[in-house]
């Protein structure tokens, strides 16, 4: 089915995501149900099924709404505070959506529940991560501790490096801002910042990135690397000696962190 994936903005800074062929659709992280509807109905498609990353209102606040015009299955994790999921999905699941297959992906950290859709069959490989990994950042520990998030982050770094990274919220600038701060002299994040800020300029998505841009800008894909560890250690006042206390000082730093 998936031929275009297009985003679409509701609140401030949230991107559902719209696959299509033309014809049938599904969506991701629909916190908006009116928005997806107006685009639906734009594009004249029939939605086929939702598709669900974890249980936050802004991703799933418009299931009900979309469940109003289309009785369709509901995908997500097993989750008490997602009632409206029709078939549950646990890690290493394998979710045929018409001409794709999805690998599920457990992700708990920003959330316990978190899952994530990894497609490498089609032309270049695809993630829908929803909240777990940002463009230039991740997601706060809402729920989970610095250890998971690790792991969870981990499993998403070692997916192929072509792999395009769908997040859900439009957060790049801001994270780029911290990622320089504390690895200034990092060109491909200088150059990425550079990118990034002519993108927003025109008030152009930055979403989607690829892994191995991430990989090369992320400061919480970079937790080995000396001058993470070394920004780490100076915001935490003490020596950290495993990629978990970098990560734990660095997500607390970011937390913290004023943008000016």
């Amino acid at each position: 089915m998936c031929g275009i994936i297009e985003p679409i903005a509701a609140f401030e800074t949230n991107y559902i995501w719209l696959l299509h062929n033309g014809t049938h659709a599904s969506v991701v992280d629909p916190g908006d149900g009116r928005a997806v509807l107006h685009r639906l109905r734009q594009r004249n498609l029939t939605l086929e099924n939702i598709l669900i990353t974890h249980h936050h209102a802004d991703h799933t606040g418009g299931i009900e709404t979309l469940l109003g015009d289309w009785a369709v299955p509901v995908y997500g994790p097993e989750s008490y505070r997602i009632p409206e999921i029709t078939n549950q999905l646990y890690a290493n699941d394998r979710l045929p959506i018409a001409a794709m297959i999805f690998d599920i992906l457990f992700v708990p950290g920003h959330t316990n529940d978190h899952i994530a859709y990894f497609a490498s069959d089609n032309e270049k490989p695809i993630l829908f991560c929803g909240d777990t990994l940002f463009a230039g950042g991740c997601g706060r520990l809402f729920e989970g501790t610095a250890q998971t998030m690790v792991h969870s982050l981990h499993q998403i770094s070692q997916l192929p490096p072509e792999t395009s990274i769908y997040c859900a919220h439009e957060y790049t600038m801001a994270n780029l801002r911290f990622a320089i701060h504390i690895e200034p002299h990092n060109p491909n994040l200088q150059a990425r910042l550079a990118r990034t800020l002519a993108l927003r300029e025109q008030n152009r998505p930055t979403i989607p990135s690829q892994l191995h841009e991430e990989l090369a800008t992320n400061p919480f894909l970079r937790c080995d690397q000396p001058a993470i560890i070394a920004a780490a250690e100076r915001y935490a006042g003490t020596k950290l000696n495993s990629i978990v206390s970098v990560f734990e000082a660095i997500r607390e730093y970011k937390d913290n962190f004023a943008v000016n």
